[in-house]
């Protein structure tokens, strides 16, 4: 399953709008907080597909009945543009563990090509559990399967969620192919194109960058 949110047609098209916009961009905070406010909409989508059961919460007049979740999910980061979508999704599942990944691109001295280094992992165990995964681009998709195949040196979990702000459609298509069967995908907008150095076009740039600065 997969869920893209621009088409939804819902006010987080503003978040993503500024997401995108050059201009608006060179506002660190504002970036972040547009990403942390992605995550938060798209936590809410997911929070619809999770197990519910009934509880009774005492009032000052007398007993309410709700429906909670049954289980708090794990939510799993790439550091360290995964930071403020990943804030997003812990405003609603505040109770949630989590997780977080040091992923990177190695480049290939003198080619355009690179590979996915997994440097970092601190992690709950995961048996049994509902793992979210959150990295703002999804661009070839090789680091998703990556961080995912690390994470389960920490168990098996029983339900798979990956939340992008941004996705390639060959991103996405090489994430379905090797994530487990009947993982569900939460992405803000899905993109067409992609460059040769595995950039999203028209995507939005380097989120790590524009959230926290230049690397060096």
């Amino acid at each position: 399953m997969v869920l893209e949110l621009a088409k939804q047609r819902s006010a987080a098209n503003h978040f993503l709008a500024e997401l995108r916009d050059a201009q608006v961009q060179q506002d660190q905070m504002r970036f972040r907080r547009n990403l942390e406010r992605v995550g938060e909409a798209l936590g809410l989508e997911m929070s619809r597909t999770l197990e519910y059961e009934e509880r009774e919460v005492t009032t000052p007049l007398g007993i309410a009945r709700i429906d909670l979740l049954k289980e708090q999910p794990v939510l799993a980061t790439i550091l360290r543009a995964g930071l403020p979508l990943h804030q997003g999704l812990l405003n609603y599942f505040d109770r949630a563990d989590n997780a977080f990944i040091s992923a990177y691109r190695k480049h290939r001295k003198g080619e355009e090509g690179f590979d996915i280094e997994v440097e970092y992992l601190s992690s709950p165990r995961l048996d049994d559990r509902v793992l979210v995964i959150c990295d703002p681009m999804l661009a070839t998709g090789q680091s998703m399967v990556l961080v995912y195949r690390a994470l389960l040196r920490m168990g098996v979990p029983k339900q798979l969620h990956v939340v992008s702000a941004i996705a390639s459609l060959e991103g996405l298509e090489h994430a379905k192919l090797h994530l487990p069967a009947g993982t569900r995908f939460w992405i803000g907008a899905i993109d067409e194109e992609m460059t040769a150095q595995a950039y999203i076009v028209p995507g939005l740039g380097d989120a790590g960058d524009l959230a926290y600065g230049r690397k060096a």
